[in-house]
């Protein structure tokens, strides 16, 4: 059994927040800061927004890019991230066709969502989703 996270519907998407949030609160930081998900406006609350999050690739390109093999194939798609292999290259996020493995400035290696669905948990919404497959 493996678990992703999905995006289950963006439409119902209001901008709050809470998800980017609470994935911050996970690793013990506040604010929005090392978070592995994030909320971009496509127009406020007119047009919408946009959720960006690893959507769990089957054959991820950013694992490919990395010359030190820091990010690995995770059963069920996505990658796991190797902190002690990571060079802080940033050739994953310039890899990654989504946008959707973030920097932290503070450690100079990527954050990548572990699909763990702590996010999910906060969103009032319904908009995230664990699914297990």
């Amino acid at each position: 059994m493996h678990k992703r996270l999905a995006v289950k519907d963006a439409h119902l998407c209001v901008g709050c927040q809470m998800c980017v949030f609470a994935c911050a609160r996970r690793t013990g930081v506040g604010g929005t800061e090392g978070s592995a998900i994030h909320v971009r406006s496509v127009g406020g609350m007119e047009h919408g927004f946009t959720v960006i999050v690893c959507r769990a690739c089957e054959e991820p390109s950013c694992a490919r890019a990395c010359p030190e093999n820091a990010l690995r194939k995770r059963e069920g798609g996505g990658v796991m991230l190797e902190h002690a292999r990571c060079i802080g290259c940033g050739f994953c996020v310039q890899a990654c066709p989504l946008g959707a493995i973030f920097w932290d400035v503070h450690t100079n290696k990527p954050v990548v969502c572990m699909h763990c669905g702590y996010c999910a948990q906060y969103c009032p919404h319904g908009v995230l989703k664990l699914e297990v497959r």
